[in-house]
This record gives structure tokens, sequence and C-alpha cells, in this order.
């Protein structure tokens, strides 16, 4: 599967705020490994291969399990996740498939007792960011042959 067009180069100054929101988003002081993953479940439901291959790298690299990783799919039966990172899953999956999830109250509620209200934004920010890298991803065929995906 080849580019479908060079994001980086034809975005100019509009995809260099884009990544810079990113990183932004990064350093906003939630738990790398929550991010990561939230970053990979997100890219799961999004079926971005791209994606997932780079988050479940990052999530390694960040401590996660490989039991952990391969568990995301059924997290919601899963033992091993948190009530925080529960909350941070939910709360992916219904903003990833708001178009027929919406953010019900009992959802909001979880999130609510384990973020505070800043965290709620910035998880937010982070779910909003991931999946625009998804749609650019799967919609250019975006790839990163640095971490060993043949082309």
């Amino acid at each position: 599967m080849n580019n479908r067009a060079d994001v980086y180069a034809a975005g100019g100054p509009l995809f260099k705020a884009w990544y810079d929101l990113s990183m932004q988003v990064e350093k906003s002081g939630l738990e790398k490994s929550l991010l990561e993953l939230v970053k990979v479940r997100a890219s799961q439901i999004n079926g971005c291969a791209n994606c997932l291959n780079m988050h479940t790298f990052d999530a390694r690299k960040a401590g996660e399990t490989e039991q952990r990783i391969h568990l995301l799919g059924a997290w919601e039966e899963a033992p091993c996740y948190s009530a925080r990172e529960r909350a941070a899953l939910g709360w992916t999956d219904h903003l990833t498939e708001v178009a027929t999830k919406r953010a019900p109250d009992q959802i909001y509620a979880k999130l609510a007792a384990e973020f505070s209200a800043e965290e709620q934004v910035q998880l937010t920010l982070a779910i909003n960011v991931i999946n625009g890298w998804n749609r650019l991803a799967v919609g250019f065929h975006l790839y990163n042959p640095t971490l060993g995906w043949a082309a």
C-alpha cells in the first residue's frame, strides 16, 4: 500500500499546527501509559494499522505488558485494568464511536469519579487527536517504516 499524499509536506502550516497540538496533548500531565492505552484502543476501533503498530510499540516502551495490550479489545471483561483506566477506555470507546454510542451520563459519571475536570478535557483532547491521526493514516495510507512495517 502506497501513501496517497505526503500530508507532512502538503499540509503546510495547518498540518504543523495539528502536529503541534498533538505534541502539547502529550505534555498534558496524563500518564504516558494511560495515553498509549487510549491511542491503541481508538486505533483498534478505527482499524488503523499504522497507529496500532506505532502505539503498541510506544505502549511497550512505556512499560505496558503484552497481556494488557492484547486484552484491550475486551477491556470491559479483562480484570487487569484499574478503575481510572476503565473510565478512560469507556470514554474513548464512546467518543470514538460518538455517532452511535454518544456520551451517556453513566459513562461520564465513571470518568468524573476518576479524573478532575482539567484531566477530563485533557483526555478528551487526546482522544480527539488520536482519532484525527487515525483518519489521516487510514485516509492517506500512512505508515511508519522505522517500526518494521514493510511497504
